[in-house]
């Protein structure tokens, strides 16, 4: 009887153990098979609570974050019960094995995988694969987990996913239609592919602009992961793509990196053969550009790989190719399951190989610079420390007083005079590769056929004089605290203007109703000196402002801005206080356009930098309410990058000029110049092609792609000579390195200003085809044309481009309040 009773009772307890131990199937969970309808992004969170609740020794979830409409960021860590019970261990020992945390290196045979699925939100099927991945895992190939620990991201994008979902969810016909002319495959402006500010979070990973990359990054350097996959698709008429990448690789990727991305991807194929699978490998995905979620965990020592599913946003729940398939979401997410699961696979099967290469890439010994060193504008400086910090670089300062190395505003050979307060980032780091990768003056560039810019050098876009040292630079860590002063009873203040901190303090002071004064000429007072562009705030002007004082204070200080005193309107050397030669800022109201004929990334830049940036009011106006809008109530007009033939018709195009010529303000960026340039009425032209072409029709059609490339600059860098006299450059040198993204180029104004222009096609950085050089000599890079009382002004290069570079902001800052500023305050 008592061994009955025993049996019972271990009966029962084995009973509730499986029971505890059940794990539901994505398809139970949903109500719904898998990829038969479009899950939204609370749903898949659910289920990966649920899973985690389910089996707590084997999946661990952690919110990481949130997004800018709220919704949670999650990671979950799955693997066996004991590596779930070392997690911490685990991450530790992998991080002494790099030096980033201090230690005695540790043997471990644990390889760290990280899934990373629908980065941008209309390429949806992923999370629904990252659904199925992690069931599969857990069920049918928990071995994998013994030696593994895999790291879920089910959907880095959210915002973006749910904007997609919900608008196909409301859309798509049931059944779903497959033709593709049908309105389920036609997703409306702006798309679901970028997050909430319409940026592409794939482009965002080392310049970390977005607080899902951001945020992300903290994780990722937590982990620093052996194997990295970025999740994506492409057109609904492509095979699958995976690893090996394509040329350019860029040189810091070492041999077994690039051996063992074929690994995987012949691992892969393995698998797609035996189902008849089509894919393809070694072609359009490079490995150059850092800041894809490939590229970047490369750079940290990774296997990072882009895996590509026909699809898209345009696919739905299934999509008529042009072959004659039907492409499903379940065909999608199947594939994306395989491949994710094939790279746990062959991670499991080579864990100690991975753990030994990935420590092997942090030996930095052989790297040709290993000082980089920078000075210039302190905000400046202070704003690369954040990106650094943000990537947990180290960062010193200058002992020396000179440093010898190549110059980056030469070009050439070069030298360098510094004080402590120059900036010095070495690469006998953890993270040096990453930081040559950054810094360095000209990354080497082994095809020209690359899939996105071969420009990016962090000294040209923080707009600082640089060195690249040969050998290491004396430094040392010093402790520089920001002593700000109190401000005291006074005529006025005055406060720099050359950086886009200023301009940030100077929104902040007009939406509390301060008014401004600018100087357009130098002058002294006080035995101070004063350049173009200084802010000026007088007791006089701001009667109406009760405790004047105390506010100006705590404005400066939370700005962290130094104001000098000055006792009275009459300056040593002209202009006075008082001069027609120191104006005062009006209060701009500034709209900008958006939806059809715009880009949506461009437009999603000048929001940013509004709303996160500089702080201030931006009216949006879309396109399709252009010609019922009343612009007598704005200052400025922003028309971002994008093509309006339709919508700057002749009816628009004369409203717009009409209200250019009563004082308003068009500014008009990268594209957006098309609409002017040659029209009647305007200065602005097409550079003259001074090639024939009549050759390009004998060029071979094997060759035609890459002949094509001599007529194009993928993300180069040039220097211009700058007018910094005018009040569009106040706050420049007279040059500044530009980021060219596309070969259009436009005559000198005959009839304006050239505020900044090319007088040679030296590169300093990135490639540009040689015919397109040709054709960029003297040509307009920023300008200004007056129409009446008002001005267009034209930005031919994108001082916004990815909100990374950063010294071209202050120029948009410039043309909003400084340029033109005749006009009445509404």
């Amino acid at each position: 009887m008592r061994n009955l009773l025993l049996t019972l009772i271990i009966a029962f307890s084995t009973s509730i153990f499986i029971s505890a131990q059940t794990i539901q199937n994505p398809s139970d969970f949903l109500g719904y098979d898998i990829g038969t309808q479009f899950s939204r992004y609370h749903q898949v969170i659910d289920y990966f609570k649920a899973i985690a609740e389910s089996v707590p020794n084997q999946v661990k979830l952690e919110q990481y974050g949130k997004t800018n409409e709220r919704r949670p960021l999650y990671l979950a860590y799955v693997s066996s019960a004991e590596n779930i019970n070392n997690l911490e261990t685990i991450r530790e020992n992998n991080l002494k094995n790099t030096g980033l945390l201090k230690g005695d290196p540790t043997s471990t045979d644990i390889a760290i995988v990280w899934l990373s699925y629908n980065v941008h939100g209309n390429e949806a099927s992923s999370t629904e694969a990252a659904m199925l991945t992690l069931y599969k895992l857990l069920t049918e190939r928990k071995e994998l987990l013994e030696n593994t620990v895999v790291i879920i991201d089910p959907c880095i994008n959210p915002d973006g996913r749910d904007r997609y979902v919900n608008w196909y969810n409301e859309t798509a016909s049931q059944p779903y239609d497959i033709d593709q002319q049908a309105s389920e495959h036609k997703e409306p402006w702006p798309g679901g592919r970028p997050n909430h500010y319409l940026f592409d979070l794939n482009r965002d990973w080392a310049w970390a602009t977005q607080v899902e990359t951001q945020q992300r990054l903290k994780a990722y350097n937590k982990w620093m992961p052996h194997i990295h996959v970025d999740f994506h698709e492409q057109g609904p008429n492509e095979p699958y793509y995976f690893a090996p990448a394509a040329e350019p690789f860029h040189e810091i990727i070492s041999g077994w990196q690039r051996d063992f991305q074929t690994e995987i991807g012949k691992n892969h194929a393995k698998y797609f053969d035996a189902e008849g699978w089509l894919f393809f490998t070694r072609e359009r995905f490079d490995l150059f550009y850092p800041s894809y979620g490939d590229t970047y965990p490369t750079y940290m020592g990774a296997i990072g790989m882009t895996y590509e599913q026909g699809g898209h946003g345009m696919a739905g729940l299934g999509i008529l190719n042009d072959e004659g398939e039907v492409l499903t979401l379940v065909d999608r997410l199947t594939h994306h399951t395989v491949t994710g699961i094939s790279t746990v696979e062959i991670a499991s099967k080579n864990a100690k190989e991975l753990n030994t290469e990935f420590a092997k890439f942090f030996d930095n010994s052989d790297l040709k610079y290993k000082s980089y060193v920078l000075k210039g504008n302190p905000d400046k400086l202070n704003s690369l420390k954040d990106l650094l910090t943000k990537h947990e670089i180290e960062f010193e300062n200058a002992n020396g007083t000179k440093v010898s190395g190549y110059s980056y505003m030469d070009g050439q050979q070069g030298s360098l005079n510094v004080n402590s307060d120059a900036l010095v980032v070495h690469t006998d780091q953890p993270k040096g590769k990453m930081v040559k990768v950054l810094f360095e003056p000209n990354a080497k560039l082994s095809d020209s056929l690359t899939y996105d810019i071969t420009a990016w050098s962090v000294p040209y876009a923080y707009g600082l004089d640089a060195v690249a040292s040969t050998s290491k630079v004396g430094s040392s860590k010093i402790f520089q605290p920001t002593e700000l002063k109190i401000l005291y009873e006074a005529y006025g203040y005055v406060s720099k203007w050359n950086s886009i901190d200023d301009a940030q303090f100077l929104a902040d002071l007009l939406k509390n109703d301060f008014k401004v004064r600018f100087t357009e000429k130098p002058f002294k007072s006080n035995g101070s000196n004063f350049e173009r562009g200084s802010l000026i705030i007088t007791r006089g002007d701001n009667k109406h402002i009760d405790d004047f004082l105390d506010k100006l204070n705590t404005i400066a200080q939370k700005h962290k801005r130094f104001l000098t005193q000055i006792n009275s309107g009459f300056s040593q050397t002209t202009p006075d206080i008082g001069s027609p030669d120191i104006k005062l800022i009006n209060k701009q109201k500034v709209a900008v356009l958006s939806g059809k004929g715009t880009s949506s990334l461009s437009y999603g830049e000048i929001w940013h930098f509004f709303e996160k940036q500089l702080s201030y009011p931006l009216t949006t106006i879309n396109t399709d309410h252009l010609s019922g809008t009343n612009l007598d109530k704005f200052n400025v007009l922003i028309i971002p990058n994008g093509y309006y033939g339709s919508v700057l018709n002749d009816e628009n195009m004369k409203k717009l000029k009409d209200w250019v010529r009563s004082g308003g303000k068009v500014i008009a960026i990268d594209g957006a110049l098309r609409s002017f340039a040659g029209k009647d009425g305007f200065s602005l032209k097409y550079k003259d092609s001074e090639k024939e072409n009549d050759d390009d029709n004998l060029t071979p059609y094997a060759d035609r792609e890459r002949e094509y490339t001599n007529k194009l600059i993928t993300g180069a860098i040039f220097k211009t000579n700058v007018d910094n006299t005018h009040p569009m450059a106040f706050g420049y040198d007279d040059h500044y390195f530009t980021l060219k993204l596309g070969s259009s180029a436009y005559d000198i104004l005959e009839s304006g200003y050239n505020v900044a222009h090319l007088d040679n096609t030296k590169v300093y950085s990135g490639f540009a085809g040689k015919d397109a050089l040709s054709e960029l000599n003297n040509t307009l890079v920023f300008g200004e044309e007056r129409m009446g009382n008002g001005s267009f002004i034209y930005f031919v290069d994108n001082t916004l481009f990815r909100s990374f570079w950063e010294n071209g902001k202050l120029f948009l800052a410039n043309a909003i309040f400084f340029v033109n500023n005749n006009a009445y305050e509404l």
